[in-house]
């Protein structure tokens, strides 16, 4: 190798390469151009020429901010009936103490249209309060009464399950002691008729008789199950006798045995 040809593998030409890591030039210079730009931005500000909107704001919260001078002529005639700086209106100092605060109006509207639309608003926000409550009663009723409607059809099955039984246990009961024919038609399940005249005949029969529901239906029966048969309908166990019945029977309802 020549003299005058470097070596790339000896120390002195390795110390001259600057040691740049790979993105920390690219980061810097993204930083330096953010500084840039905020700096920009801050001297256009600066040299922008405000509005004039926004010199009368500035002049005006100046202004509110400092007090009444004595070269006022309104504060110089306060001051000649005796006012002092901070004491209040009035002779006995109980007035106002601050000045009337600025309302500066930037719509177009009316005097009074604020008021107007904040009542407006609140109208409406009564109503539809009313609206949503009377909703909700509503809807509380529906379901109470659908609870309530529930509820009855539910008795009503009870009842009329509790009577098919009683009836079932009455002719079994009935025929254990001889009885073939029930002291009432509906003390026995009914069995449907043969032919056409027995049942015009049962039919007529029926008109006659005093339409009993059958809530007063199972009444009359299981009182007759306890008084001839001693038995209850939901002990579902016939007793010795009456005082058998009485000491061991919780009662003659279905309450009772719950």
């Amino acid at each position: 190798m020549s003299d005058e040809e470097e070596d790339y593998m000896s120390d002195a030409f390795l110390s001259k390469i600057q040691d740049v890591k790979p993105g920390v030039d690219m980061v810097r210079r993204a930083k330096e151009a953010i500084k840039k730009e905020e700096k920009r931005k801050e001297k256009n500000i600066q040299n922008r020429q405000k509005s004039y909107k926004e010199q009368e704001k500035e002049s005006r919260e100046a202004a509110l901010q400092s007090s009444i001078s004595n070269q006022n002529k309104g504060f110089a005639l306060l001051q000649k009936m005796g006012y002092k700086a901070g004491q209040g209106l009035g002779k006995a100092g109980a007035g106002r103490v601050d000045p009337i605060p600025l309302n500066i109006k930037a719509d177009r509207g009316g005097i009074g249209l604020e008021e107007l639309k904040k009542r407006k608003a609140e109208e409406e926000l009564h109503h539809y309060r009313q609206k949503v409550r009377a909703k909700q009663q509503n809807e509380a009723k529906s379901l109470e009464d659908f609870r309530s409607r529930v509820r009855t059809e539910r008795e009503e099955r009870k009842i009329e399950g509790d009577l098919t039984r009683s009836q079932r246990s009455c002719e079994q009961l009935d025929n254990q002691k001889g009885i073939t024919v029930p002291r009432e038609p509906w003390y026995w399940p009914k069995v449907e008729a043969d032919n056409e005249e027995d049942s015009d005949e049962e039919e007529e029969e029926e008109e006659e008789i005093i339409e009993l529901n059958s809530f007063d239906k199972l009444q009359i029966l299981t009182s007759y199950l306890r008084g001839v048969h001693f038995y209850c309908l939901w002990c579902g166990t016939p007793y010795n006798d009456e005082d058998d019945l009485t000491s061991n029977c919780p009662g003659d309802t279905a309450a009772d045995h719950e």
